[in-house]
Formats: structure tokens, sequence, C-alpha cells
């Protein structure tokens, strides 16, 4: 099994953008904002890579804890730090653990399509951070 905590914010995957070459194709690439924070993410992780890439399925679990609004009411604030009022703005989960799984290709597992079970969860907290559990699932062949 492997843990760790992405400090700060968690960003999420930006939509591609599309910009056309000198020689007029038109080429796809990542908001500079979700480059940035994948290149964290893949740092991060890669402290706590294994000495192999994992090669079969994974089970991820992303934890994703956003910064208390500080205009929210003292009742609020502390069912959030109880983990009872959780977050529903912007960003979605779905958005932030693309890029997060895109960020892990190559460092922990050789690519997402190994992610057989996922689960992502967002809490409120006085400290944004993101933290990542990936278990190697056994592959059962008869």
């Amino acid at each position: 099994m492997i843990e760790f905590t992405v400090l700060g914010d968690a960003q999420a995957q930006g939509r591609p953008r599309a910009g056309r070459t000198r020689s007029g194709k038109v080429r796809m690439y990542d908001p500079q904002s979700s480059r940035t924070y994948k290149q964290y993410v893949k740092l991060v992780a890669s402290q706590h890579a294994p000495k192999k890439l994992i090669l079969g399925p994974v089970s991820v679990s992303i934890k994703i804890y956003r910064q208390i609004p500080k205009c929210m009411s003292k009742k609020l604030r502390k069912l959030s730090l109880d983990e009872i009022y959780r977050p529903t703005k912007k960003p979605d989960c779905s958005n932030i653990a693309k890029g997060i799984e895109d960020a892990l290709n190559g460092v922990i597992y050789k690519d997402d399509s190994q992610i057989v079970e996922l689960q992502v969860s967002k809490y409120y907290s006085e400290k944004p951070r993101v933290e990542i559990t990936i278990k190697e699932m056994d592959q059962e062949v008869s």
C-alpha cells in the first residue's frame, strides 16, 4: 500500500485547449493550472514511488480536503470539522481525480487504466490537502 499527502488546494483537470502550430496543424494541450498541479502531484508521488511500476490492477482512494470558507458560521464550521457538513461546490470530485490519476501515470502505475476501484471524497479542513492511498490488488486467474 502506498499513502501520501499532497498539500494545498486541489486543482480540477481543466478542459483541453486547442491551438495551432506554425504549420497550421491543430494541437491539444492542458491549461497551465492543470499542468502545474499535475507536475506537483507527480513530484510528491515520486517520493513514495515503488522501485518498479505497478503493472496489475489497483484500488485508489482520494480524500480531498478543501479550505473552510471564512464566511462560514461557527455552527457549520464545527460540523465541517466533524466531517458532517461537506463541500458541494466546484470543482467536482471526478475532475480532481482525473488530474491526479493522470499525474500518477508512469510514477506509481504504468497507466491509469489499471484503476479498477476508485473512491473520491470531499471534506472541509483548516489545512487544504489531498490524501491519496493506492493498493495493489490481487489478480485471480483460474
